[in-house]
């Protein structure tokens, strides 16, 4: 394969799926190249999926510019890219006179940051919003603008808007190295072949550091930061939380917070451990064991009988402290888009615009007069009433056969998520978009059926369908039972 492109983007999480799609709002012929099969494999899948209002970053970086823009833009995108978001707002939950000083350090800084509607709160209030927190607790500031999002299907939203405006999504398709003449690159070569383009992204999250080098610019470093989270069933939100509540910050994280999600689960986590391995993402009975600890101090009574599973994400975290945005000095045709840890998430919607000004301005791009907004319309069957379940199934059968039986998923829903723009091929590429597998069996039932139905879809032998990542081909004895536990 050979292509070519006025823009190619290297990195398929959150940022570059929105950098890809507000570049497509112009006359640019983009592509955009991930390393795995399929979008938002790393960071974006396995993180706390909060919309921050932006009163924690530093008052002048970027963090705190983008985390306050991009805020914005969610609220204002939430509808026309049909966004998994809840407004929950958060709080900051102070346990000691020193904690509620620092509520007021941060209330103070985030009016500097410009967040509006910061407020603190006493102990009374914070119970009354939610009975199930500490006695111990004496106050918290409360951020409305907060919120909870579903990060992957976000993603998901920004290249399937992207596509069908024209631009490309590539996976499987990792860089191996760049051709590089008098400090511009020429072109990059892929497992997929050579690519060209005018400039070229770097939005490659963990990696970012080593795609930078490839290039000629070695002017920061990516080092991976791990937190562990422990998932709850639906069924314990009751006694837990339906928002986002954080204890007070530390120097490294945002600390152990016990947070809901847009599916009515609720986790607790992260932790933060520094570490030098980019894909460790293993969990551990010690690092469970001090989450849920403590998370203890914000939420006495954890039913912990109610966990259903154990993940861990890594942040990438940049030698500069700050995220690294721009044209790089080192070499001519490269932007970066790098160093995104918390608040990447919210954030995104934002760099994405700063990212498009540079290149429109270098390029000088033209708006699409044909961009076409949103995109294709989704069917959650279970949110639907039975009259409209009884229509959608007369207009396909495939949506009256349940496949998922904890998250009432159907075939229907299955076959639409493979079939649409920049779709699932792989069994968690399913699960992630419509949640089959994602209850309390973890997909010991449907998973079998989930391959299936993806090598009837795709046209390949149940044999080459993978679980996930490169490395994640699943292999199913005669029995048909799942080799690795079904876990997610």
């Amino acid at each position: 394969m050979s292509k070519k492109a006025d823009v190619i983007i290297i990195g398929g999480g959150i940022t570059g799926c929105a950098i890809l799609q507000s570049l497509a709002k112009y006359n640019l012929k983009c592509i955009l190249l991930e390393k795995e099969p399929d979008i938002a494999a790393g960071t974006t899948k396995a993180n706390s999926a909060i919309l921050h209002a932006g009163f924690d970053a530093k008052p002048g970086s970027l963090k705190a510019q983008m985390n306050v823009k991009g805020n914005e833009l969610y609220h204002k995108i939430k509808d026309e890219l049909d966004l998994d978001i809840k407004w929950t707002g958060s709080l900051v939950a102070a346990t000691s006179d020193e904690e509620m000083a620092t509520l007021q350090d941060l209330l103070e800084r985030g009016k500097v940051n410009g967040v509006e509607g910061l407020e603190i709160w006493d102990g009374d209030k914070v119970r009354e919003q939610h009975p199930n927190l500490s006695k111990d607790i004496k106050g918290a500031l409360w951020a409305p603008s907060a919120g909870i999002i579903w990060p992957f299907g976000a993603a998901v939203a920004f290249a399937e808007n992207a596509v069908i405006n024209g631009a490309e999504v590539i996976r499987d398709c990792g860089v191996t190295s760049f051709n590089v003449a008098d400090g511009k690159i020429v072109s990059v070569e892929t497992a997929k072949g050579c690519f060209k383009a005018k400039y070229y992204i770097n939005a490659a999250g963990l990696r970012a550091d080593e795609i930078s080098a490839l290039a000629g610019d070695n002017s920061f470093t990516i080092k991976p930061r791990k937190g562990e989270y422990v998932l709850f069933d639906k069924s314990a939100a009751d006694k837990m939380t339906n928002g986002v509540i954080f204890p007070c910050p530390s120097k490294n994280s945002k600390g152990i917070l016990v947070c809901a999600t847009v599916d009515g689960n609720v986790f607790v986590g992260p932790d933060a451990q520094d570490q030098d391995d980019k894909e460790d993402t293993k969990v551990t009975l010690q690092g469970m064991d001090a989450i849920i600890n403590s998370a203890r101090k914000l939420l006495p009574e954890i039913p912990v009988g109610a966990a259903i599973t154990e993940f861990a994400g890594l942040r990438a975290v940049s030698s500069t402290g700050d995220f690294i945005l721009g044209k790089s000095e080192k070499v001519e045709n490269l932007i970066q888009a790098a160093g995104i840890q918390s608040p990447g998430l919210t954030s995104a919607p934002a760099i994405a615009e700063y990212i498009t000004d540079i290149v429109v301005k270098e390029l000088e791009a033209a708006p699409k007069q044909d961009y076409k907004k949103g995109r294709p319309a989704r069917h959650i069957f279970h949110l639907l009433d039975n009259a409209d379940k009884a229509d959608l199934i007369a207009q396909n059968s495939l949506y009256g056969r349940v496949i998922c039986r904890c998250e009432t998923i159907t075939e229907g829903e299955i076959v639409d998520a493979i079939r649409r723009p920049c779709g699932a091929t792989t069994v968690d590429g399913v699960k992630r978009r419509t949640r089959a597998g994602m209850g309390r069996c973890q997909g010991g039932f449907c998973g079998p059926k989930v391959i299936g139905i993806l090598a009837r879809e795709l046209g390949v032998p149940v044999s080459s369908i993978r679980k996930d990542r490169l490395d994640g081909v699943m292999y199913y004895d005669k029995d048909w039972k799942n080799n690795d536990g079904g876990r997610a």
